[in-house]
């Protein structure tokens, strides 16, 4: 019989009211008995009829309580039937009063005009106005009986008249009302719902924004983030809120920096973590007139590091196309007479070297020129998601089918920090790691440092060995990709040069490898390394781009 709450066709439910209602009526009932118990006002309160008047405010007092005990159990959205049988209760019980005390004249009868104000409320129009008719029809049936057979008296005809009046103009003014709370009730929701629907919006976008925010108060403490700032800044917790900015040293040196002179600051910051990871901070007071609270954008600089690329390939593609011809000419002219010359019988030994040295720099050369128009060249990247758990297993088998000695080399294969990471969007609940590359520029990278790895392994130990590590950077939450060698690394004074264009610390080398594979990473969103393992083993560290980032 009673059911969940719900809304009224308008979008108003009249629970609350009615409870309100209720209340009212139950302390009414119980006030009257009260008052006719104590002989409070013997003159007006059943000076007619005492009995009837007993009984009526018992029961109407009664019929109050159990509805109010019943609405404290139970919350439910009164049908209008429901409504108005309530409200008609309260007029026959009132009428019922107002009869034992002595008709229109006593003024109870003005109580009908609350119940019909309710009706007026709670009640659709044209039952309001029948509850109002009902009223009308009792009150006045109440004079006549009371001048035709009682009294004979023509006050009790014109009381009755006036609260008739009374009746219908309330229904009539409380029914205006009623329309224009209902209007403004609905309006109010629209508006709420609105602003709850944008509301929502503004915090997914901001949530799902490549770009990290912070929102720092006058105390310099942060009070809101997004999920990329935690990412950027490498923490791996769920929240800083309410986290001084100082306990982010260098972010916070940016700050004050900015503060100093907001025109001349660095705005690159690198943190430092299992991958150092460079971000641009930008500040910007929240509301242009106050100071008070500062908002921080944080960028990653690969994006910005892959336009940057673009166009210094576009300017390189023009500078080779303009001095390949002329450079390549005269370099095959060298090697052509070279190797005639070689071809001389009477040529001495000591030239024959020579001859070796013009050949072998030739080759050389010409290979740096072959390098550079690589990159002038170089397609654009068409980066694809990867499962690298089955595409580095191909990659090794092709590797090894591409080297006259592949089957004395040895490639180990290791998976780090995969089942921890189910949910983090890099490893699928069926194992799958997912990263983003270019599948044929993912390939020329891994074979130029297996190259590497292999030639400095073999150094050292005698034994062509390296070691891929692939897995899920814990405080990133992005797939990696390790190349691991046994050769005696690199030293310290050279790492800052390592991926500089024409370094090297080969003779016979270009020095353009490493930085053919810096800006490959570079072209696709990844971050490229060295660094040493635990062990001291020789590391090349591959971050990889998410699989759901935007290109």
């Amino acid at each position: 019989m009673l059911h969940a709450p719900l809304a009224s066709p308008q979008g108003y439910n009249p629970y609350d009211l009615l409870r309100i209602y209720t209340y009212y009526r139950t302390l009414l009932g119980s006030v009257l008995l009260l008052m006719f118990q104590i002989e409070f006002a013997p003159r007006i309160l059943g000076n007619d009829n005492p009995q009837l008047f007993f009984y009526s405010s018992i029961g109407y007092t009664a019929i109050n309580f159990m509805t109010l005990i019943v609405m404290w159990r139970v919350k439910y959205a009164p049908s209008q039937t429901k409504l108005f049988s309530s409200l008609l209760i309260d007029v026959i019980a009132i009428s019922l009063l107002m009869h034992a005390s002595g008709g229109a004249t006593s003024s109870l009868g003005y109580l009908l005009l609350i119940a019909i104000a309710a009706g007026g409320i709670m009640l659709r129009e044209r039952i309001s106005f029948f509850l109002a008719a009902i009223t009308t029809i009792v009150v006045i049936s109440e004079g006549a009986y009371r001048f035709i057979i009682l009294t004979q008296d023509n006050k009790a005809v014109f009381t009755s008249g006036t609260l008739s009046a009374l009746a219908f103009l309330t229904a009539l003014l409380f029914q205006h009302l009623t329309k224009k709370i209902r209007l403004s009730y609905a309006e109010a929701e629209s508006q709420a719902k609105q602003a709850a629907h944008l509301q929502k919006l503004a915090q997914l976008i901001v949530e799902r924004m490549r770009t990290g925010i912070l929102v720092l108060n006058n105390q310099l403490t942060i009070e809101l983030h997004n999920h990329a700032a935690l990412k950027l800044l490498g923490i791996t917790s769920d929240t800083i809120e309410n986290i001084p900015l100082s306990r982010f040293p260098d972010l916070y040196k940016k700050h004050q920096s900015w503060q100093r002179n907001s025109s001349d600051h660095s705005p690159f910051l690198k943190i430092e973590g299992e991958t150092s990871n460079e971000i641009k901070v930008n500040f910007a007071y929240l509301e242009a007139d106050k100071t008070n609270e500062v908002l921080i954008f944080l960028e990653d600089v690969r994006s910005l590091n892959q336009q940057a690329q673009q166009l210094k390939l576009a300017s390189l593609g023009r500078l080779t196309a303009s001095i390949a011809h002329e450079i390549r000419n005269p370099l095959g002219a060298i090697s052509h007479a070279s190797q005639l010359l070689a071809e001389s019988p009477q040529l001495p030994q000591s030239d024959a070297r020579l001859l070796d040295i013009i050949n072998n720099h030739s080759t050389r050369v010409n290979q740096i020129i072959e390098n550079i128009l690589q990159l002038s060249r170089r397609r654009p990247t068409q980066t694809l998601p990867i499962n690298l758990r089955q595409w580095i297993p191909t990659f090794i088998n092709d590797y090894k089918a591409s080297k006259t000695n592949g089957p004395q080399l040895e490639i180990a294969l290791l998976e780090k920090n995969l089942r921890n990471n189910r949910n983090t969007g890099n490893v699928n609940s069926d194992g799958a790691l997912e990263a983003k590359f270019d599948t044929s520029q993912l390939t020329q990278v891994l074979s130029n440092l297996c190259d590497n790895g292999l030639r400095y392994s073999s150094k050292k130990t005698g034994r062509p060995d390296l070691r891929l590590e692939i897995g899920v950077d814990i405080s990133q939450h992005q797939p990696y990709i390790r190349v691991i060698d046994y050769g005696p690394g690199i030293s310290d004074e050279n790492i800052k040069h390592l991926f500089e264009p024409f370094f090297t610390t080969e003779n016979t080398g270009s020095g353009l490898g490493l930085y053919i594979c810096k800006e490959l990473c570079e072209a696709n969103q990844a971050i490229i390394s060295y660094k040493r393992t635990p062990q001291g083993e020789s590391c090349f560290h591959l971050q990889l781009a998410h699989p759901d980032k935007a290109s």
